[in-house]
């Protein structure tokens, strides 16, 4: 696969997204913008009420990218929740709204189908002014997976959270009560200032292809604050005309952050099948910049479709670190009492020695870093990246900010570790659990190593 993936690259002129190795933005995709506000959204009870306050200030249009959309999806909860539909409804009947939904997988076996898609867009368009398109350019094995929101070129969200209840509803909360159904953690970002064009350009670029016709440039926007901001993606090439070479900065800039990497690595993600990230990650831990260095990974259970979270990749990661204690691989539960309920690790976050941070819709597979249509916000705001870490961390570990706010390698051998050993031996035991940390389990099988080059190979082509 890595081959193969490399023979595409070379072919295309991207070949250096794979053996990048600066501090973390791309050098190949559109240049960081300074001057932004860069506000990250952490879980859908944070994240879906801001989309709703941004999209009723709305004075002139409103642009929104989906892999799937429940119409129905209340972006607030409460006496008079705000509906999703409802709320597009409205505005369309005063401004531009326009939709882009990916066509669907071909196959009825697959969620969302064809038919589905179409029922949605039904649903959004009937007695309503909002323009809806559906977009299969990228073929049968692959789907347009970004989430992203454009208000009147002045804002845009980047994530990270699907505006659907296909899988699970994304309204959680950090205090992740069990609810008797699957849980749900993930995030976005609210960006402000000149990085919103490039966003806004995306869209652009893929309503003109989707819908033949053109629509006007982005309006520029005036410095919001003092982040320095690169978007980058994954585009296929030949996918659309106008980006014949397609965009591989996404790829570019996660390889070049991890290989920077001198202490710390977080990742939280859906997937982590990627042979070319596992491969950077597995020489790290073989060849260990410094005696303190550690890699955390957070991921789901198990992937939503029931194969191995990672098609054998953190058993691999298991055998590189050698018993060294450099490598830990955790999930989550939510808890109530007696009561317990998987949490699913959606969101794709990667942060490296508290200085890079990226956030968006990639997962660490080969569909999101060189097939399917994605987009990510990346800085190099130490600030920022610190902060979202130690927000993350004190929602995970159940502690104040001021409770964790150390030397990053001691917090993860004396909280992480014992922390996420015990909650496994009490998930084994059928024992209540007193965190919500957990322990990856079953990552170590010995049959999950052989077998996982092979259904890395038939899932993730």
């Amino acid at each position: 696969m890595r081959a193969r993936h490399r023979r595409r690259l070379r072919a295309v002129g991207w070949e250096h997204a794979l053996d990048a190795d600066g501090a973390g933005y791309s050098a190949g995709g559109v240049p960081p913008r300074p001057g932004n506000d860069l506000e990250v959204l952490i879980d859908g009870s944070t994240a879906l009420p801001a989309m709703a306050e941004e999209l009723l200030r709305a004075e002139s249009h409103v642009h929104l990218i989906g892999w799937y959309l429940s119409p129905h999806l209340q972006l607030t909860r409460g006496d008079v929740p705000v509906v999703l539909r409802n709320l597009l409804a409205e505005l369309a009947e005063r401004i531009d709204v326009r939709i882009l939904l990916w066509g669907g997988a071909p196959v009825r076996l697959f969620r969302p189908s064809r038919i589905d898609v179409r029922l949605v867009r039904d649903q959004l368009c009937e007695k309503t002014k909002i323009d809806c398109e559906i977009d299969s350019c990228v073929g049968l094995l692959h789907c347009h997976h970004e989430k992203t929101i454009v208000i009147d070129d002045r804002v845009a969200f980047v994530g990270g959270i699907d505006l659907t209840l296909d899988a699970g509803d994304p309204y959680d909360t950090p205090d992740h009560v069990a609810r008797g159904k699957v849980g749900w953690h993930d995030a976005a970002v609210r960006l402000r200032g000149p990085a919103v064009a490039d966003v806004a350009e995306h869209f652009r670029l893929r309503w003109e292809a989707a819908k033949k016709k053109t629509l006007p440039p982005a309006v520029a926007q005036p410095e919001a604050g003092d982040v320095e901001v690169q978007v980058v993606r994954t585009v296929r090439d030949g996918t659309f005309r106008r980006l014949p070479r397609g965009d591989y900065s996404l790829l570019e800039a996660y390889t070049a952050a991890l290989r920077s990497a001198r202490k710390l690595i977080y990742l939280e993600n859906q997937f982590l099948w990627s042979p070319e990230i596992v491969g950077i990650l597995a020489d790290k831990l073989r060849n260990p910049p410094a005696d303190d260095f550690r890699i955390l990974l957070l991921l789901p259970t198990e992937a939503n479709d029931g194969a191995d979270v990672s098609c054998g990749q953190v058993a691999g990661l298991i055998e590189a670190d050698d018993d060294n204690a450099r490598f830990l691989a955790c999930t989550l539960y939510a808890r109530t009492e007696m009561l317990r309920d998987p949490i699913y690790v959606h969101a794709k976050i990667g942060i490296v020695d508290d200085r890079w941070l990226t956030l968006g819709s990639a997962n660490l597979n080969s569909h999101s870093l060189f097939n399917d249509t994605e987009m990510n916000v990346v800085t190099l705001d130490p600030r920022l990246a610190r902060d979202t870490r130690l927000r993350l961390w004190s929602e995970h570990l159940e502690r104040p900010t001021s409770e964790i706010d150390g030397d990053s390698t001691d917090l993860v051998e004396s909280l992480w570790e014992p922390i996420a050993e015990e909650q496994l031996e009490r998930l084994e035991k059928d024992a209540p659990l007193t965190h919500r940390l957990v322990k990856l389990p079953g990552v170590s099988r010995r049959h999950r190593r052989v077998l996982g080059p092979i259904l890395g190979h038939l899932y993730d082509p």
